[in-house]
């Protein structure tokens, strides 16, 4: 009989190690709740074998979470029929209606005008504090009401300084969040007071790729809005406004200019010193998604002014990356040696270091229509499928393990570590940009998981062991953006509950006497005294947006995008056009500069310039 129970108890072992999987997606009683959504459709891969009729996909079990030198062949794919018609992604909300799935297939429009009311007061809960304790500083510290600039007694502290630049940050970054929420009024004050308070003249030392994100996009987006014919928020012009925000943008660009010089790749040095240019001690190693997400932002102020050295050095930086992509893989790594091209960091992923370089080959020709940033992203998501997507080709069909995006070596694509983080949450949404739909849907739901659980995304999450590796949360948006892109493509009301459930965890474990305050521990909610600048130009954004069908930005005839911050910038053919080239005709801009980038500052810095848009 001894052996019949040992026989049972490993028949009870392999039922629940092969239900496992299933527990990242909120389905097992260690994660404490049931996952909405019955998963009842195939996504298909988009990166299939092209050899006969072999259906089968380069993928192994994430669970399986280092590669068995001994057996390299093992993999987990899924076998679909070749007689299986693929389905709609929208089949996804149609089937499966238990009571469960029944109770997301609706929500009431008293409880959207509810969620919308509770995101605007949350925006102003945190921006009103902010102006009230903080401003002129950077941010505000939620707890002690207070505000924060940058770490002068400490300038190693690059989790401050990298960032906070004693430029009125918050109010900055939160400029255009308040044409969203319809104030006008507001809006028109705090442009008023950036153009009478804020100056870029100052001894900061500040990351190249934060300044650009949160400052010079915001400028620029505030002051397209302000200037746009079509006004898609009314009629907001503001009297007397002469252009003194991009005046500010195109002086804090020229700053920030340094960082392309003395670089044997063309890759910028990560940091500047808004008064003295590039540190002498500076590092000469940079992460991809720091030097290489500029385009957007450095672009459209090229095509506003008719300067192209601007767009020029970004574009210069970002081929300069592609470049140094491995010939086996496609793939690139995390961090980069600007003088010797040599990667330093090898790990390829979708979040930290790389998340914003896919995002802005995208997104920089949508606004520009550069085929050569299209094809770039084609590419290099061909190559995340074949490389980094691991599981099987269905999300709830076949073999294997649900789908993941996983780290791997750039040079072989064997897995390097068993965590994704925070930051990778933001790929569904840049799915659904891409027409990729079904796959965003899937990806969505291993991250909503995970917020479930904790009522948070941890910063970095260990999908072998199931649990957080590093605990903090800081009010990122990532998950929040992709909800809100994957509910405007379905219009399925799921997503509206999602966004809901974000909401109130927001209101209940971050929420502090004068804003809403990092978490420090997603488990036990332990807090720090914090509130980045991207929760109000961001997240807060996000979720109005979500439960806002009639915004301006919905109705508008004019198309939009959001930049890496969350800033609106319009998808406009002015921006398609490039004036020097009717100076220049035969320039050929990516062989030599259109002009030496010091002369270029040293210009500004001698006159006032007049832009004529």
């Amino acid at each position: 009989m001894q052996w019949r129970s040992i026989v049972v108890g490993l028949l009870v072992l392999r039922v629940l190690l092969n239900c496992a999987v299933w527990l990242v997606f909120g389905l097992g009683p260690s994660w404490g709740f049931d996952f909405p959504i019955k998963f009842t459709f195939n996504l298909h891969k988009i990166q299939l074998l092209q050899d006969g009729d072999r259906a089968t996909v380069k993928t192994n079990a994430w669970l399986q979470h280092m590669y068995d030198n001994r057996n390299p062949q093992a993999k987990t794919c899924s076998k679909i029929s070749g007689n299986s018609p693929k389905k709609s992604y929208l089949s996804f909300f149609q089937e499966g209606r238990d009571d469960y799935d029944r109770k997301y297939s609706s929500f009431p429009d008293a409880l959207k005008v509810k969620m919308r009311g509770m995101a605007r007061d949350m925006f102003y809960f945190g921006y009103d504090n902010y102006m009230k304790f903080a401003f002129p500083e950077d941010e505000l510290n939620p707890i002690a009401c207070e505000g924060r600039g940058p770490d002068v007694l400490n300038p190693s502290n690059i989790n401050i300084n990298d960032v906070l630049g004693n430029y009125s940050l918050t109010l900055i970054d939160a400029l255009d969040t308040l044409l969203v929420l319809g104030n006008v009024t507001e809006f028109h004050r705090a442009v008023k007071l950036v153009i009478d308070t804020v100056s870029f003249d100052k001894d900061s030392t500040v990351q190249v790729f934060e300044a650009n994100i949160r400052i010079l996009g915001s400028l620029i987006s505030a002051h397209i809005l302000l200037t746009d014919p079509r006004h898609p928020f009314g009629d907001i012009a503001l009297k007397d406004y002469d252009n003194e925000l991009l005046h500010l943008a195109h002086d804090l660009a020229v700053r920030l200019l340094p960082a392309f010089e003395n670089t044997s790749t063309g890759i910028p040095y990560p940091r500047v010193n808004l008064k003295r240019g590039v540190p002498p001690d500076s590092i000469n190693e940079t992460c991809t998604a720091g030097a290489g997400s500029l385009l957007v932002e450095f672009g459209i102020l090229s095509r506003l002014i008719g300067d192209s050295t601007f767009e020029w050095v970004a574009r210069r930086a970002v081929k300069a990356l592609w470049n140094l992509r491995s010939n086996e893989t496609g793939l690139l790594g995390n961090v980069v040696n600007i003088q010797t091209g040599q990667w330093v960091g090898k790990q390829s992923g979708l979040g930290a270091g790389m998340d914003s370089f896919y995002e802005y080959l995208l997104k920089s020709y949508i606004l520009f229509g550069e085929k050569e940033d299209y094809r770039m992203f084609s590419a290099v998501y061909e190559s995340i499928q074949s490389h980094l997507r691991r599981g099987r080709e269905a999300c709830n069909e076949g073999d294997g393990d649900p789908p993941l995006y996983v780290n791997v070596n750039m040079f072989n694509g064997q897995i390097m570590n068993t965590w994704i983080d925070s930051l990778q949450a933001f790929f569904p949404g840049l799915q659904v940009l891409n027409g990729d739909v079904e796959n965003a849907i899937c990806l969505h739901a291993f991250y909503y998981a995970i917020w479930k659980r904790f009522g948070a995304l941890p910063e970095r999450y260990n999908w072998q062991l199931q649990a957080p590796d590093v605990l903090f949360y800081p009010l990122r948006p990532e998950l929040v953006e992709s909800t809100y892109l994957l509910y405007q493509a379905t219009k399925n009301p799921f997503y509206l509950h999602v966004g809901m459930d974000i909401l109130e965890s927001l209101e209940k474990n971050t929420k502090v006497r004068c804003g809403y305050a990092t978490l420090h521990h997603v488990v036990d909610k332990s807090k720090e005294d914090r509130m980045e600048s991207f929760f109000l130009s961001e997240t807060c954004k996000y979720l109005y947006l979500l439960f806002d069908e009639d915004n301006p930005l919905h109705k508008s005839e004019s198309k939009y995008i959001f930049t890496t911050e969350g800033h609106v910038v319009p998808i406009d053919q002015r921006f398609r056009e490039k004036s020097w080239e009717d100076q220049f005709p035969c320039e050929e801009p990516n062989k030599e500069p259109p002009a030496n980038i010091s002369n270029v500052r040293n210009l500004f810095n001698k006159q006032y310039f007049s832009f004529h848009l």
